[in-house]
């Protein structure tokens, strides 16, 4: 059995995040995931700031400066 899309390269945006694939995959296993809120909103409040402290706390100094990390393409998809 091979695993679900938005663990693999196919449900994966690469500007960061998932595409409508990994959404798609995500919700058949029971998780409600929206697309970004880049133009603003609470949302798009909410996951800035918990996104910035995971990048603080939870990830290397390697991966934080790296333009290239899956976090800091997500930062940018969100506008954050």
């Amino acid at each position: 059995m091979t695993s679900p899309a938005w663990q693999r390269k196919e449900g994966k945006n690469p500007k960061g995040g998932l595409n409508a694939k990994g959404r798609a995959s995500a919700k058949a296993q029971g998780m409600n995931l929206k697309p970004p809120q880049p133009e603003g909103g609470k949302r798009k409040d909410s996951f800035c700031a918990r996104m910035e402290g995971m990048k603080e706390k939870l990830t290397s100094a390697k991966t934080a400066k790296d333009p290239d990390s899956r976090i800091n393409k997500s930062l940018r998809a969100w506008k954050c």
